[in-house]
């Protein structure tokens, strides 16, 4: 059971609930007027020190 466990946090699937969680963070944070975390940016690809620079 640890085995398949361990593949699935650290395959696919697991991967693609980080990265719907990630993105469902910085939405909800850009939604409500917040920064959102640097690690949710990066796990989304997005460079944190240049979001702060987007144009609205």
């Amino acid at each position: 059971m640890s085995a398949i466990r361990n593949s699935v946090h650290s395959g696919f699937l697991g991967r693609a609930f980080a990265v719907l969680s990630a993105a469902n963070a910085v939405s909800a944070a850009v939604e409500a007027g917040r920064r959102p975390r640097a690690r949710d940016l990066n796990e989304l690809g997005i460079d944190p020190a240049s979001f702060g620079r987007v144009i609205r």
